[in-house]
């Protein structure tokens, strides 16, 4: 009985020690961005977010194809791309940045906050999220939202349009990730 409860101990401790020290990984990371205004409302999903988390040191780098954004309006689509975000010119959003005390958090549902860079239209800005985490020996689950000001990305909206766009987007993520093996 007491071998029983060493090889417990050992099995659990092991388990502990190799928890946390690797890379989650999502390809198919979702992101939202919703626009309310008096003329229009617009909203655009994305399924094609690339992220990755090093539990090592709690960093986070997100990747998103600015024409991987699909629109209800093809024209708001076409819009979006050659017009604001000129994704000819900058083709990808990314942020960089830190989960806070990663390394206390533990394996249930909580709110915790990250913090870093974020690049839209070639402007990077500090931001820092709020988001929920839920994360097991195999996969960290983070869904959050947060404001982004247009104006802020240096994204121009033509004076024909403005009542349309609204200042502030709401922009959401549901980014699932999966342990990372070679």
């Amino acid at each position: 009985m007491k071998s029983l409860y060493i090889t417990l101990l050992c099995s659990a401790l092991c388990s502990t020690l190799s928890y946390g020290q690797g890379k989650f990984l999502t390809k198919q990371g979702y992101t939202s961005f919703f626009s309310s205004s008096p003329i229009e409302d617009i909203k655009a999903d994305n399924n094609q977010v690339l992220s990755i988390i090093d539990t090592s040191t709690g960093t986070i780098a997100i990747s998103i194809l600015m024409k991987s954004f699909m629109f209800e309006k093809s024209l708001m689509q076409e819009h979006f791309n050659e017009n604001y975000v000129e994704s000819d010119t900058y083709p990808k959003a990314t942020f960089k940045g830190q989960i806070l005390n990663f390394e206390t958090l533990d394996q249930n549902k909580q709110t915790t906050t990250i913090k870093g860079a974020i690049t839209i239209h070639g402007v990077t800005k500090n931001i820092e999220i709020k988001a929920m985490m839920l994360q097991s020996e195999k996969s960290i689950a983070l869904k959050g939202k947060f404001p982004i000001k247009v104006a802020d990305f240096d994204i121009k909206i033509p004076s024909v349009v403005i009542n349309n766009i609204a200042e502030i987007v709401e922009v959401s993520f549901e980014l699932d990730h999966q342990l990372y093996t070679k």
